[in-house]
């Protein structure tokens, strides 16, 4: 006898809503890709029509002010959203699967409403005036935002960014536990990702206030970032992390962990 499968409304609601999460995952993806290719034009200077040092200059204080408010509405979005509490809470209001992608769009937009709102500071703190060595600085700032981008396919470039989750939940199928892994740039740093932000931040030919203004503050959140990412991770792992921050560094490639 032939089997009958039987499509009914739930099925077909089911169907349409994990369409609608994949759409929204994308969404979300795409946004995050149009805005770290705007981060790096924004902070090196590079294409896009608003710099790190273009727009309407503003007094000292009041630029000095609304660029950290600017950099902390990042910073406390950024981590708040982030931490296993946070997402127990925010799962009860919305789905699972997309979880992740509501974080990294909310992220998004959070940098892109700091690369509009920006207030430039252009006194010069230093500037390379020789050719070459400004073009090897420059290009050492290109490699950070490599190393950032190849770390993080390392780790699942897809599932860090929430697009394998919604796909995933298209399909049907379960995403696999998290495991503990340490490809490549991981063998020597514990945090290669930080590490290009920090390269790509602070190798700059001409350093303005502005520039170090947004270098010195998100170099200090990343350190924040990671205590609290460690945090996660230990409770994560146990002992297969606690035993990998022993026997690598946290920034510092091939420097033994403190």
């Amino acid at each position: 006898m032939a089997e009958t499968h039987v499509i009914g409304p739930a099925t077909t609601g089911r169907r349409t809503l994990r369409f609608i999460a994949f759409v929204y995952g994308a969404v979300a993806y795409l946004t995050f890709l149009v805005t770290i290719l705007y981060a790096i034009g924004f902070v090196m200077g590079l294409v896009v029509p608003k710099a790190i040092d273009t727009g309407s200059e503003t007094r000292v204080i009041s630029a000095l002010l609304t660029n950290l408010v600017l950099l902390s509405l990042f910073a406390v979005q950024h981590s708040v959203m982030a931490r296993k509490s946070f997402k127990q809470r925010w799962t009860r209001f919305i789905p699972q699967p997309v979880e992740r992608s509501t974080y990294v769009l909310f992220s998004s937009l959070a940098l892109l409403l700091l690369f509009w709102q920006w207030r430039p500071m252009p006194a010069i703190v230093w500037h390379i005036a020789q050719p070459e060595l400004a073009a090897v600085v420059t290009g050492l700032s290109l490699l950070g935002w490599v190393i950032v981008f190849t770390s993080t396919y390392l780790i699942n470039h897809f599932e860090l960014f929430g697009l394998h989750q919604v796909t995933s939940n298209l399909v049907g199928r379960e995403v696999p536990a998290p495991r503990f892994r340490t490809p490549l740039y991981y063998n020597f740093v514990r945090h290669p990702i930080y590490l290009g932000f920090i390269i790509a931040f602070w190798a700059a030919p001409t350093m303005s206030v502005g520039h170090l203004l947004f270098a010195a503050v998100t170099t200090a959140y990343i350190f924040v970032g990671i205590w609290l990412e460690e945090r996660d991770l230990v409770d994560l792992f146990g002992d297969q992390y606690r035993d990998y921050a022993r026997r690598v560094s946290m920034l510092v490639p091939w420097r033994k962990s403190a």
